[in-house]
């Protein structure tokens, strides 16, 4: 038996550290007045996610083990990208040579659903996120699914 101390830590916690090591992503967050299973229901659907990226036109899961994914984005301007990572109900973390995009959902305290987003165009050979418009984009992206909630 140990006495070094424990805490939980909900997705939204979680997702927060693991963009602090990214030198440039911004995480943008934003409460959603919708309940938790709800937008992870939605969210868990790779197409309404690819819906709710703003710079995305679709993405297809080419392999899938668990939890892990490989994914084959496309974008509005015509670049493709193969990302590898996370994805499931409420997270969601890929990444590919030039592309970091990611997502937690968390419960609010008191109501609601916190969603956090982060993402942007990757520095070749190195985790870091070159931070143009990043928030604007996430704001955007965030709008996106409220709207999506609401319909």
């Amino acid at each position: 038996m140990t006495d070094w101390p424990t805490i939980e830590l909900t997705d939204v916690e979680r997702f927060r550290a693991l963009a602090a090591g990214v030198p440039g992503a911004v995480v943008t967050e934003r409460v959603l007045p919708a309940e938790p299973d709800r937008v992870k229901a939605m969210l868990a659907d790779l197409a309404v996610f690819a819906e709710v990226q703003a710079d995305l036109v679709s993405a297809t899961v080419l392999e899938r083990v668990g939890d892990r994914v490989v994914v084959r984005a496309k974008g509005k301007r015509g670049q493709r990208a193969r990302l590898t990572g996370q994805f499931r109900p409420g997270w969601c973390w890929l990444q590919s040579r030039f592309l970091i995009m990611g997502m937690a959902v968390a419960a609010e305290p008191g109501g609601g659903t916190r969603v956090a987003l982060t993402g942007g165009i990757r520095v070749p050979g190195r985790a870091a996120i070159v931070p143009i418009r990043v928030r604007q984009e996430s704001a955007r992206s965030l709008d996106r699914l409220e709207r999506l909630l609401r319909a």
